[in-house]
């Protein structure tokens, strides 16, 4: 579902730690059922990367 595919590929981003939006309503997109967003920035020339924290967390841990 994600519009991230013309970016990376998904062995690129094993391992990563990255912020997600989690708890959303259900909305189908694309036809596929999407629970959740990765959050990404976007730089003048259109380049997206993925929002990280500085150092490693446990996973799961909220963000405030």
């Amino acid at each position: 579902v994600s519009g991230i595919a013309e970016y990376y590929q998904p062995e690129n981003i094993i391992g990563q730690q990255v912020v997600m939006l989690v708890n959303l309503e259900s909305r189908k997109i694309r036809g596929i059922e999407s629970q959740g967003m990765i959050m990404m920035a976007e730089n003048a020339e259109g380049k997206l990367c993925f929002v990280s924290p500085s150092e490693a967390f446990q996973n799961g841990a909220e963000v405030k």
